[in-house]
């Protein structure tokens, strides 16, 4: 079991849903936290709570994509703290339509952020985490990285490849003998704004489609959500499933291998239906 206290952790997507409450949670634990976001009211809301607690966090915005901007970012992490122990990739950008018509850069954009933000921040800081004797990696997936479905194709082959990237690296670091863990999240569906700040093809009702998510699928509060991947953490665990709905999804992945496209595909329709 790993402590909290003492340790300087780095929380991206800080400024809203699951990254804003690991910043709080992990406050609440005893850690140093660096926020960073592209949002800054969000991250401001995030720091007025942190300093709430009588912490004062290391705030910086920050676009995940952007490569030269996330290393250098890391360099001044560690310099300013002296180490950092923990990393927390948790931001994230949604995107619905199918993949038939939807444009090139819809598709790039949230590879850029869920895909390419995490492997800009795991190159960029696991020298750091390397360094400091006792780092972990944590890295948000999700359920769609578990299973895809239809109109979440470009949000699901972003997960999917988090997900890849981090059983791999896993693996590496246990091979070459680093003591650093690597977690993998697959959240089910939390309340967070991600829903409604997605976007969308043409003809998608993006008001119905967070109508129906927030109202039929998010179960899980955002807190609740940082409080089981914090607890993983502190266990070190290679995967974390946040919410009865991503143990119910694993499960049905497991038993059915491919077969559980079939049953989505009739699942899917009548919500379909109503955002087209």
């Amino acid at each position: 079991m790993t402590s909290f206290a003492g340790r300087i952790a780095v929380v991206t997507g800080a400024g809203s849903g699951i990254g804003q409450a690991l910043a709080v949670e992990l406050a609440k634990s005893g850690a140093t936290v660096a926020i960073t976001d592209k949002d800054p009211a969000g991250l401001a809301d995030t720091a007025a709570s942190l300093e709430a607690l009588g912490t004062i966090p290391r705030v910086d915005i920050l676009d995940v994509s952007d490569r030269e901007s996330f290393s250098d970012y890391a360099h001044d992490v560690a310099a300013h703290f002296g180490r950092v122990n923990q990393l927390y990739n948790i931001a994230g950008v949604g995107f619905t339509g199918d993949l038939e018509v939807m444009p090139f850069e819809a598709i790039e954009r949230v590879m850029d952020v869920n895909f390419w933000g995490v492997v800009n921040g795991t190159k960029s800081f696991l020298p750091h985490l390397i360094a400091s004797g006792d780092g972990h990696l944590i890295n948000m997936s999700s359920t769609a990285g578990l299973c895809a479905i239809a109109g979440q194709g470009a949000y699901s082959a972003a997960k999917f490849a988090v997900r890849g990237f981090t059983e791999a690296l896993r693996q590496e670091m246990l091979l070459a003998g680093h003591a650093v863990a690597v977690t993998a999240v697959h959240p089910g569906g939390v309340r967070t704004a991600i829903a409604r700040n997605s976007g969308a093809v043409e003809g998608v009702d993006t008001a119905e489609f967070a109508r129906i998510f927030d109202g039929k699928l998010a179960r899980t509060s955002a807190e609740r959500a940082a409080q089981i991947i914090l607890d993983g953490t502190r266990r070190r665990k290679a995967r974390v499933l946040v919410g009865n709905d991503a143990r119910f999804l694993d499960a049905l992945v497991r038993l059915t291998g491919s077969g559980y496209q079939r049953l989505f595909v009739k699942l899917v329709a009548g919500a379909l239906s109503k955002i087209h």
